[in-house]
């Protein structure tokens, strides 16, 4: 199920349970589902290990250069 799907099954849903109200929040969660779901986070991971004081930076992977 892609996330459209989920959020016009959703908003269905929402309407037939007499809640429109919910529909912005609904949308909103799509929407903070998109970001996440296409996030780096391979390089986000590298950026707050970078900014990290020294004694708290995780560890290189063994055989890894960076």
């Amino acid at each position: 199920m892609t996330i459209d799907h989920w959020l016009e099954a959703a908003c269905a849903d929402a309407d037939r349970r007499g809640l429109p109200e919910l529909k912005p929040l609904l949308a909103s969660l799509a929407e903070a589902t998109r970001a996440l779901r296409s996030a780096d986070w391979e390089e986000a991971g590298r950026a707050a290990d970078e900014a990290a004081p020294p004694g708290l930076q995780a560890p290189p992977e063994q055989g890894a250069a960076r």
